[in-house]
């Protein structure tokens, strides 16, 4: 359990933490040695890196990806280079990449891949605003930028689209569980959006306010009596992270009846799970999460209407 926290935490709500003096020189030296190129062979660090490299047309590109890398469903074909923080750097090198491309939180590595003479790339993916600007970054320097612009202008389009269609409605109080164990016949381990994180950014764009209003931790565990107080209005259980053996939707969704039934969402049939893949990953399909999360917070908006 605590493994796939971790796992889920880093990979797919990704928040950088303070680093040390070290790691802050390693970073500027990284963002120095970026360069442009038509690279022809590119190494992927990271599930978001490599669903933006097929988004922007470059997937025949990609030489090799990490073992979390799931899509789209050809990336399983590609050769692994191992984990999020822990690269085989033999594999990598083997595969003679032109480009390697890193998250923030990779910096830590870096200083082995320069070692190796390879070339780096690394981009930011902690905001919405990080995720459009990284598809224009990785755009620009593997040479289509224009698809890269185009790409987050359609983003920032749909984003705003939804801005407008919700501006005026109601917002509901909301509580997004991220990971939780499952299968025990009741609420546990119950880790939610908190404040400052993505996910809390992400119900704020679909049309809600964060229900959880403590402070500390950006995914803080609550328990069932720290549920009840937040009483939220609509709960949305992410079932993303969890095999398949795990997300027996109705299942799931009678924990939160069994468990908080005074809680308003449970009363009003408001319990929602949320089992895409991409509602877990930010990345250029996270604009599919806010879409989702906004129809389910807003069901009397016509979604269809331009």
């Amino acid at each position: 359990m605590a493994t796939r926290i971790f796992l889920l935490l880093t990979i797919l709500f990704v928040f950088a933490a303070s680093f040390f003096a070290r790691d802050r020189l390693v970073r500027s030296a990284a963002i120095r040695i970026e360069s442009e190129g038509e690279y022809r062979r590119i190494v992927s660090m990271a599930p978001n890196i490599t669903e933006t490299l097929y988004a922007l047309g470059l997937g025949d590109r990609v030489a090799g990806v990490t073992r979390f890398c799931k899509y789209p469903p050809e990336v399983e074909k590609k050769p692994k280079i191992g984990g999020h923080f822990d690269p085989n750097f033999e594999a990598v090198l083997a595969l003679r990449p032109g480009l390697v491309i890193l998250l923030d939180e990779h910096v830590r590595s870096l200083p082995g891949f320069r070692k190796l003479g390879l070339k780096t790339h690394v981009v930011h993916h902690q905001t919405i605003g990080d995720i459009l600007e990284s598809l224009r970054s990785i755009a620009r320097v593997c040479g289509v930028e224009s698809r890269g612009r185009e790409l987050a202008e359609d983003l920032e389009r749909r984003l705003e689209r939804i801005r407008r269609r919700t501006q005026d409605a109601p917002r509901p109080r909301v509580l997004v569980a991220v990971d939780r164990t499952p299968g025990l016949g009741r609420l546990a381990d119950v880790y939610v959006a908190g404040p400052g994180s993505l996910s809390e950014k992400l119900i704020e764009l679909a049309g809600g306010v964060n229900a959880y209003r403590g402070g500390g931790a950006a995914y803080p565990v609550v328990s069932t009596e720290g549920i009840l107080h937040c009483n939220p209005e609509v709960i949305i259980d992410l079932m993303a992270s969890r095999n398949q053996k795990e997300r027996n939707l109705a299942d799931n969704l009678a924990d939160w009846r069994r468990e908080v039934p005074y809680v308003t969402a449970v009363e009003n049939d408001r319990v929602y799970a949320m089992d895409k893949d991409y509602a877990t990953v930010p990345g250029p399909r996270l604009i599919r999460t806010v879409e989702d999360l906004a129809r389910i917070l807003h069901p009397e908006i016509d979604w269809k209407a331009p």
